[in-house]
């Protein structure tokens, strides 16, 4: 086989693969509305889940300042408990010395 025919054969298989006929204008067209019916519905996902991960982010926050709020109002028990604890040895104190004076005075 010529060198000439050997080119000639590999140019018109590789011209045809390139020299295809466009689509038709509805295949296009339909094509062309998968591709916005696509790019809409990753926007609407990707809205989904930024809004989920917002929420999460919320209830995580929501969740610590609950516990914040309740070991707060723990330690505020305790510290009202202490504080109950010390008035009433104070107050037992005074009617102690109360009571020893009011023995001597009698006495």
């Amino acid at each position: 086989m010529p060198l000439w025919v050997f080119f000639f054969v590999i140019l018109t298989l590789s011209s045809s693969s390139h020299c295809s006929p466009p689509p038709p204008l509805t295949l296009r067209m339909r094509r062309y509305a998968d591709a916005i019916f696509t790019n809409s519905y990753r926007k609407v996902l990707g809205q989904l889940s930024a809004r989920k991960l917002l929420q999460d982010i919320m209830s995580r926050q929501q969740g610590e300042r609950n516990q914040e709020r309740g070991a707060r109002a723990r330690l505020g028990r305790q510290v009202d408990s202490v504080w109950a604890e010390q008035k009433q040895m104070e107050l037992e104190s005074i009617l102690v010395a109360l009571l020893q004076k009011h023995r001597n005075s009698q006495g």
